[in-house]
């Protein structure tokens, strides 16, 4: 059976493949899609796997469903990141010996001007600091005290953009990522009460029936993407929620509401963190901790509200009434520019800032004691996550994928009433210029070009849609995998199928427009072949669109590379340059010029069985005689689809193993190079340490060659906002 079996598969792929090189690559190609096809479900990546895992607790390892948070508190020390310029000379520290502490229950926000370090040490605890050579990153992080056990933990992270498929609405976006992302609830009805549950508590009941709309549709206003993005990541019940820059975009109103929202998950027993810029005063209120940096500096790090005005009215910076907090101390430990005299100022006092704090660090840390005993309950009920292997969780990824595939392609009015458009347009304005030809000698000349200019319209057409929307939808792909929604195969296969019935819509519109026209060869065996020809060549022009946006990193860059790319196809596409008189280094494009197994598939389609009027025994009286002098003499239409078919699987292959391969690497936290310094020892102040605290002068009145130190000395004047 075995035997019987490999000799047909050998069979299938010699019919196929031809002979020599094209066997080998229909032969890859097959064993790729069969492993890529076949592939089990997403599982932990194996540095997510723990050494500690209790035999008996697989149970509690699963995602609960119930939305139950296990609390989980975070603590840093002495992390230090630095970024060397490209000669590796001299580095740049973006974070210098931070320490901190975040607790559940409470809402932490790290505050500081910009370029001060938030995003960055944000990324740090989160584990989502983009890998780089020059970029080196050590400190001590610990969950719950036990060092390294972050996998352990669920963890949500909220960007600062937020990315959706716009042509969903609010209800399908939550409802297709709880089946990725909770296969355990299988009930339609279970699954509708979560996430009618999920709607009411992140408030977006009332726009839960509205697409999130884009730059393009008009969706739901930027308040709303954030508490969606929040739903999304609220899914597994996540202990730790990240969040950068919540408010980015927002007006005031709006981002109050999502500061509103952390704060209730906060409440709800979430340990919460977030970067933000210059909150206004209702939302600073909100705040339980605040961490304030400066240029990677740690100026502050406890609780919030009236406790950093205290701190700092000790150095004598009093904030004015009717003010503010936030941009009291936004002001404070910012530099100001404007002088040479108001820089030397500013960064003379926010370095006294900074020494006083890092004397003071082991005192005027976190108000509440963390106790073993508050932690021993949570470290005997968590333990890594087991990986769970289902059998058809691939099958399952795929028709979810597929469903949402088809509705964000079928819903896009805006650009398929466009390609629609321009498909009838240009058809149109080929078809007038090259109106009714006949069959003279010029009309040979005539068809050329038309057919030239068809294989170099419907490639650009299809190239230019793919490469303008792909690498945003490559970033959604990249956080859902990272998550592990699902895994890449399913993916691919998915939106392979979801667009053939639109993709190959235009260039039958095209065709049916343009063929009558011209008057090509007029039969309709001949209109057929054309539109498959066509239809073939726009689909593996828009998988090399999914190469290019899988190569690049942007939109622009893939803009810029896609058609430079195409215009290489074009030159060798077998009508401007004879394969038979191109250079011998250059002989290979002309095989893998999409242009070119189209051009020759339409001329040979055309000129096959045509007869032109001749006047002169050196004019050209047969179609197959004008296919000798380009070339095609001897070459088949089935040559040109089954090198199309080539074409495609290599595009498709080439694309599975760039998103592989350029998925995002996060930097790895190593061991602190000193380790003298003791362990922080967060206790409670009172008012006697409060009393003995140092206090030290206003930066402004030490001398300039005088070292900064911070000897007590009496209160002096208050810092003045500068404006008031």
């Amino acid at each position: 059976m075995a035997g019987s079996g490999g000799k047909k598969v050998h069979q299938m792929i010699v019919g196929f493949g031809g002979s020599g090189l094209g066997q080998v690559v229909i032969a890859v190609a097959v064993s790729f899609l069969v492993r890529v096809f076949s592939a089990p479900g997403p599982a932990l990546s194996p540095e997510n796997e723990a050494d500690d895992v209790p035999e008996n607790d697989s149970d509690d390892a699963e995602a609960p469903t119930s939305g139950k948070v296990t609390p989980v508190t975070i603590q840093w020390r002495n992390i230090n990141c630095s970024l060397s310029d490209k000669s590796s000379k001299s580095a740049r520290f973006l974070l210098k010996n931070v320490s901190g502490e975040a607790k559940p229950g409470r809402l932490l926000a790290i505050m500081g001007p910009s370029g001060s370090g938030k995003t960055t040490l944000l990324n740090v605890l989160a584990g989502q600091l983009t890998a780089s050579p020059r970029l080196h990153l050590s400190g001590v992080l610990e969950f719950n005290g036990k060092p390294g056990s972050k996998n352990a933990y669920k963890f949500a992270y909220v960007r600062q953009e937020d990315l959706f498929f716009s042509q969903l609405t609010v209800r399908e976006t939550l409802s297709l990522a709880t089946e990725l992302q909770l296969p355990n609830i299988s009930s339609a009805e279970e699954r509708d009460e979560f996430v009618n549950n999920l709607l009411f508590k992140l408030g977006l009941v009332s726009c839960a029936d509205t697409n999130v709309g884009d730059a393009k549709v008009r969706g739901i206003s930027g308040g709303e993407k954030k508490r969606l993005s929040m739903a999304c990541e609220l899914l597994a019940s996540p202990s730790v929620i990240f969040a950068d820059e919540p408010t980015t975009g927002l007006d005031a109103f709006q981002a109050e509401k999502v500061m509103e929202t952390l704060q209730q998950l906060a409440q709800d027993g979430h340990t919460v963190i977030c970067s933000i810029h210059q909150p206004r005063g209702s939302v600073y209120s909100k705040f339980d901790d605040i961490i304030l940096l400066t240029e990677g500096s740690l100026v502050y790090a406890g609780p919030a509200r009236d406790e950093p005005l205290a701190y700092f009215s000790k150095f004598g910076y009093q904030c004015p009434d009717h003010i503010n907090p936030a941009e009291f101390l936004a002001d404070l430990i910012s530099i100001d520019y404007s002088s040479a005299d108001s820089v030397y100022t500013s960064q003379k006092r926010i370095d006294g800032l900074v020494e006083s704090f890092s004397q003071r660090q082991s005192a005027v840390i976190y108000a509440t004691p963390i106790t073993i005993n508050d932690l021993s309950n949570s470290r005997k009920k968590i333990s890594q996550r087991a990986v769970v292997k289902k059998k058809g969780v691939w099958w399952k990824q795929f028709w979810l994928l597929l469903k949402r595939a088809w509705m964000q392609a079928s819903r896009d009015a805006p650009t398929n009433k466009v390609r629609a458009r321009m498909s009838i347009a240009s058809a149109i304005i080929f078809g007038s210029v090259f109106w009714r030809m006949g069959n003279s000698q010029t009309s040979i000349q005539d068809r050329m070009g038309l057919l030239q200019v068809t294989a170099i319209n419907t490639a650009m057409a299809a190239l230019t849609k793919t490469v303008g929307v792909f690498p945003k939808e490559r970033a959604i792909v990249d956080r859902e995998r990272a998550k592990g929604s699902y895994s890449l195969g399913p993916y691919l296969f998915s939106k392979l199928l979801a667009e053939i019935p639109i993709g190959a819509a235009f260039p039958l519109m095209f065709g049916a427009v343009l063929y009558p026209m011209a008057r090509l060869h007029p039969t309709m065996q001949r209109f057929g072949k054309f539109c498959g020809i066509v239809t073939m060549e726009s689909f593996a022009a828009s998988a090399m669109g999914l190469t290019v946006g899988a190569m690049v990193p942007t939109t622009e860059a893939a803009m810029a590379v896609g058609p430079s790319l195409m215009t290489v196809f074009i030159v060798f596409g077998g009508y401007y340059v004879n394969p038979e008189n191109t250079p011998i280094i250059f002989r290979w494009i002309p095989n893998v010029s999409l242009i070119r197994w189209a051009f020759q598939g339409l001329s040979i389609n055309e000129f096959s069985g045509l007869q032109f009027d001749h006047q002169h025994s050196f004019d050209i009286q047969t179609g197959e005689q004008a296919l000798e002098r380009i070339s095609f003499g001897k070459s088949r239409i089935r040559d040109t689809v089954i090198a199309q078919n080539r074409i495609l699987l290599f595009w498709y292959c080439t694309t599975y193993l760039l998103l592989e391969k350029n998925k995002p690497k996060y930097q790895q936290l190593e061991s602190p190079i000193d380790h003298s310094k003791p362990h922080l020892k967060l206790e409670e102040l009172n008012s006697e340490q409060v009393d003995q605290t140092i206090e030290a002068p206003p930066v402004s009145q030490l001398d300039s060659k005088q070292p900064l130190e911070s000897p007590e000395v009496d209160l002096v004047g208050s810092f003045v906002l500068e404006g008031l």
